[in-house]
C-alpha cells in the first residue's frame, strides 16, 4: 500500500504540529538550565541531519560560559548598531523597539560550523555544487531547531555578526565556517506567530505564492487549478469599505478642530480607512519607492537629446545613493528599491537592486509594438510580485519611482490611448526639449497611434502597442497594492500612464492610488482627471524617480495620525461650536 509507511495520525499531526510552532524567539527566556539529557537529545537529533554524500560537514560549539558569551554578544551589538544606522527612519524605529538576540539571557549557545572539505576530493554529490555542505549543515540547524521545540526550548538565530571575526573568537580553524549561532533555552511560551510578524516587521508568504509546477513562475498548488497571478489579483480587489470611510468622517467630525478645517487631510484620513477596512486605518509606515527601470525602442526615433545609456548610469547613482530620490526618501524616513525589468545594459548584482529583467528594452512602437502581449503580462506580473513582496517585507505604503530615457513618449501615447486626448495636448517638453524635438515626439505618437488602433478596453494590448516595461510593471505594483489594500503614492507623468492602465484593469484599484503631486508634463493632468485624483502638491516638479510622491508621504502619514491620535471633543472635555 502506498501509505504502508505513513506514521498513525496522531504521531503525523505532532510532527506537523512542532513544525508549525517552531519559532524563532528572542524574549521571554527563563534562566533555568537546560539538563544535558536534553541537550544530548537535541544535538543528537541535530547530527542527524541528511548530508551530501553523508559528508556531516557539520560541528556543534556548546557555550555556556558567561564570560565568552559576552565577548560574543559585543560582537553582535556592534553589528547590530551598524546595520541599525543604515536603515530609514520608520524602519529604524521599528528596529529599536525590536529585542533582536538572547546572547545572555539563555544558559546555552550552541554554534553550528561547515567542514567544507570533510569526506575529502571525491564526496558524492559535492563535485558540481561544493556549496552543498553548507546546506547540509543548516539542515542540521533545522534537525536541531525541531528536537528544541519538541522538548519545550525556545531557539533564537543570531546573524549580525561578521564570520571570521566570530570564527576567531571561537578558535575556529581556517576551514570552518560558522552557519549558525544559536540561543537555546526554557521560556514562557511560544508566541502564535513569529515575533517579527506580531511586531510587524514582515508577514509570512502564502505558501500559494511559493509553489511552481515545473518550471519558475507557473505556480499552483498540487492538485488545485493553476495560478494566474494577475487574474487572482485583479479578483482580490474590492471597492473601499464604506461603514470604515462613515465611521472616519464622523470621527473627523468630533475631532478637537472645526469641521473640516484639515481640507484635503480629511477626504485622506476617510479614504485610508476605506481602503484598509476600519477606522481608523494603520500608519502608512514603513514606506518603500520602488523605481521600475527600463529603455525604450521608440528613443530611436530621437524624441530626447538624452542618450540611453543614461538610464543605466541614473540607476547606477540611485544604487549608490546619490540622487534626487535618494535625498528626498532619507528625508522622509523611506527605503529605496530598484527593480531593473527592462534597462538595456546589464547591471551588476548590488543590494537594493531587484533583477527582474523582462528584455533590454521595448521595440520601436512606430514600426511595430513596443512588447509582445506575453511580455506586457509578464511585466505586470513583477510590478505585482515586488508590491507583493514589499508588503510582506512590513511597509504600509508603497511609492512609485520610474527611470527610463524616452518613457514620457511612450507615457504620452498612453495617455492619449486610454482617454482619447490629441497627441499635442498630452505631450510635455520631457528632460527639457527643444521645439524641433518637440514636434517630432508629437508627430512620433501620433504615427504609433495610427498604427496600433489602441483599444482601451484591452489594457494589456495598450500596454503592449506602447508602454515600456517600467509602464506595465508600475500598472502590476498598483494593483498589488490595491489587492493588499495598501496605499500607493503616485508619483508623475509615467506612473499616472500606468495608472490609467490599472485602472483599465481593475476599476476599483484607484481606491488605493493617492496623487503625490502634478506634473508639468501636461499628459498627466489628463492622466489625474481621468482617474478621479486630486494631487496633494503642485510644485512644478517634472524629475520623475519617485520624488514628488516622496514629498507626499507626510501629508499622508499625518492625515492618517491625526485621524488616530487626535482627540474628541467628548473624550478631551472640550466643548463643541454651538
Amino acid at each position: 500500500m502506498p501509505d504502508a509507511h505513513r506514521y498513525p495520525d496522531e504521531q503525523r499531526e505532532a510532527v506537523y504540529r512542532v513544525i508549525a510552532e517552531r519559532r524563532d524567539v528572542r524574549q521571554g527566556f527563563l534562566p533555568d538550565p537546560v539538563p544535558a539529557d536534553v541537550l544530548r537529545r537535541v544535538l543528537a537529533a541535530a547530527h542527524q541531519a541528511p548530508s551530501v554524500g553523508l559528508s556531516q560537514p557539520w560541528d556543534f560549539i556548546v557555550i555556556t560560559d558567561r564570560a565568552r558569551r559576552e565577548q560574543i554578544a559585543a560582537l553582535a551589538g556592534r553589528h547590530r548598531d551598524e546595520f541599525a544606522a543604515g536603515l530609514p527612519g520608520a524602519r529604524a524605529r521599528a528596529f529599536d523597539r525590536l529585542k533582536i538576540e538572547s546572547i545572555l539571557d539563555t544558559p546555552v549557545n550552541i554554534v553550528v560550523t561547515c567542514d567544507r572539505t570533510r569526506g575529502g576530493r571525491h564526496t558524492l554529490g559535492r563535485h558540481v555544487q561544493p556549496q552543498t555542505a553548507d546546506f547540509s549543515s543548516v539542515l542540521a540547524v533545522a534537525n536541531l531547531w525541531l528536537a528544541a521545540r519538541a522538548e519545550g526550548l525556545g531557539v533564537g538565530w543570531v546573524s549580525f555578526f561578521d564570520e571570521r571575526e566570530l570564527a576567531a573568537q571561537l578558535g575556529l580553524p581556517a576551514h570552518l565556517a560558522v552557519i549558525a549561532y544559536l540561543c537555546l533555552g526554557y521560556v514562557t511560551g511560544f508566541a502564535p506567530e513569529p515575533e517579527l510578524a506580531t511586531a510587524g516587521w514582515a508577514r509570512r508568504r502564502p505558501v500559494s505564492w511559493a509553489v511552481h509546477a515545473e518550471e519558475f513562475g507557473r505556480r499552483g498548488l498540487p492538485g488545485e487549478e493553476p495560478v494566474d497571478p494577475l487574474a487572482d489579483v485583479i479578483a482580490a480587489i474590492v471597492p473601499p469599505d464604506p461603514a470604515a470611510m462613515t465611521a472616519a468622517r464622523e470621527r473627523q467630525d468630533r475631532m478637537t478642530k472645526p469641521r473640516g478645517s484639515l481640507g484635503v487631510l480629511e477626504e485622506v484620513s476617510v479614504r485610508l480607512a476605506g481602503l484598509a477596512g476600519h477606522c481608523p486605518a494603520a500608519l502608512p509606515e514603513p514606506a518603500c519607492v520602488a523605481i521600475f527601470a527600463a529603455d525604450h525602442g521608440v528613443h530611436a526615433q530621437g524624441v530626447t537629446p538624452w542618450p540611453q545609456e543614461v538610464t543605466a548610469q541614473m540607476v547606477a547613482n540611485f544604487l549608490a545613493g546619490g540622487a534626487v530620490v535618494n535625498s528626498f526618501a532619507a528625508q522622509v524616513g523611506a527605503e529605496v528599491t530598484v527593480v531593473d525589468v527592462g534597462v538595456a545594459a546589464s547591471l551588476d548584482p548590488v543590494p537594493g537592486l531587484l533583477p527582474r529583467k523582462i528584455a533590454a528594452g521595448t521595440e520601436d512602437f512606430t514600426s511595430g509594438p513596443a512588447m509582445s502581449r506575453d511580455q506586457a503580462t509578464a511585466a505586470l506580473t513583477v510590478g505585482l510580485e515586488i508590491a507583493r513582496d514589499l508588503v510582506a517585507a512590513g511597509n504600509r505604503c508603497l511609492i512609485t519611482g520610474d527611470m527610463g530615457i524616452a518613457n514620457t513618449t511612450a507615457s504620452a501615447a498612453l495617455i492619449c490611448a486610454f482617454t482619447g486626448a490629441d497627441p499635442a495636448e498630452a505631450t510635455g517638453r520631457g528632460t527639457g526639449i527643444d521645439a524641433a524635438t518637440y514636434a517630432r515626439k508629437v508627430d512620433v505618437i501620433c504615427r504609433g497611434l495610427a498604427l496600433h488602433h489602441p483599444d482601451p478596453a484591452d489594457p494589456v494590448g495598450v500596454l503592449a502597442a506602447f508602454g515600456g516595461f517600467e509602464h506595465a510593471a508600475l500598472a502590476g505594483f498598483i494593483l498589488g497594492a490595491a489587492a493588499l489594500r495598501v496605499p500607493v503614492i503616485l508619483d508623475g507623468v509615467i506612473s499616472g500612464a500606468a495608472a490609467l492602465a490599472a485602472s483599465a484593469l481593475a476599476p476599483d484599484a484607484t481606491a488605493a492610488c493617492f496623487a503625490g503631486h502634478r506634473s508639468v508634463e501636461p499628459g498627466h493632468a489628463l492622466a489625474l482627471d481621468r482617474l478621479g485624483l486630486s494631487p496633494l502638491v503642485d510644485l512644478g516638479l517634472r524629475l520623475g524617480e519617485g520624488t514628488g510622491a516622496l514629498l507626499a508621504l507626510p501629508l499622508i502619514q499625518s492625515a492618517a495620525r491625526a485621524l488616530r491620535d487626535v482627540a474628541t471633543f467628548d473624550s478631551a472635555g472640550v466643548a463643541e461650536k454651538q
